[in-house]
């Protein structure tokens, strides 16, 4: 297959804010070292609903991509997500993210207005026409309202430069009827929570949030999956599933900052870019109780 080199388990690479809502530099280092050095990804998804990104003006997406580029180097593969509803701002992120070396762009399906098929088609199509990249679409119809079926799918994979999906949906019907009707093109898992049914269904990688704390479990699903020992990768993810249905009652994204602090990512503020809410003193009580419980001591 083509574009091995994008394959693996891929962190939504979560960001830190100060109270003024600018970035915590520090902190988002600290960050991208912990899942490279302690979760062992094999890349970062940068500027994804796990960033905060579409709450972010331009400049700050464009440092977002600069410190994480300047950080990693050439350690692990970057994917640059650019989308949203503003065509002109994402081809000029995706050039920004291209000259900076990134290995890919992704741009989520335009939303909020009801836009025809044709007009996401023409959507990427002009993206792609504009940057000198590949592009991997990210559909997640549970916040975009966009459903995209096979024959779509594949009017879009018409165009060379557009290589794949980042499948956050839980229609496993229509992922194995993607994945017969285009093997050659790449498919990830974007539910963490449902890890092992996309695995068995031959799913080129995977991108999510709690992989930024939640690695290393991750991956033990994979690789005893791809081995056969389906018993012993549904219990490993029957052990994820309860951290993440803790981490949901408790507030996705306070609770994983919580966490990344928990696992060591301690330097200045892990504050949520208003109007998202910062954890409570509750939730942080709560994010200590579901670190002991299902992450303090797991191994690599």
């Amino acid at each position: 297959m083509k574009n091995e080199d994008l394959k693996g388990l891929i962190s939504a690479l979560l960001v830190p804010y100060n109270e003024d809502g600018t970035v915590n530099e520090a902190g988002l280092r600290q960050i991208i070292r912990h899942n490279i050095e302690n979760m062992k990804i094999d890349g970062l998804y940068v500027g994804g609903s796990s960033g905060e990104n579409f709450m972010l003006d331009t400049d700050t997406k464009k440092q977002i991509f600069d410190i994480a580029k300047d950080e990693v180097k050439d350690e692990v593969l970057l994917i640059a997500q650019v989308g949203g509803t503003n065509l002109y701002e994402a081809i000029e992120l995706g050039q920004y993210a291209t000259e900076l070396g990134y290995n890919a762009i992704s741009a989520v399906t335009p939303f909020y207005y009801k836009f025809s098929f044709e007009e996401v088609k023409q959507y990427y199509f002009d993206l792609v026409d504009k940057v000198d990249n590949r592009l991997i679409v990210y559909s997640i119809p549970a916040l975009t309202g966009v459903e995209i079926g096979v024959s779509q799918f594949m009017e879009l994979f018409e165009n060379d430069k557009i290589i794949g999906v980042k499948f956050t949906a839980a229609d496993f019907f229509l992922l194995e009827r993607l994945r017969k009707a285009a093997p050659d093109h790449l498919i990830y898992s974007g539910f963490d929570e449902m890890l092992l049914p996309a695995v068995i269904n031959n799913v080129d990688g995977a991108i999510g949030s709690t992989y930024n704390v939640n690695g290393l479990r991750s991956r033990k699903i994979i690789e005893q999956a791809k081995a056969g020992n389906i018993k012993e990768a549904l219990a490993i993810q029957n052990e994820t599933n309860d951290l993440i249905e803790a981490i949901l009652d408790n507030g996705l994204y306070p609770t994983l900052k919580q966490l990344l602090k928990l696992q060591g990512c301690d330097k200045g503020s892990f504050l949520a870019r208003k109007p998202m809410a910062s954890a409570t003193q509750a939730q942080i009580d709560r994010s200590k109780e579901i670190y002991e419980s299902y992450l303090k001591d797991v191994k690599n």
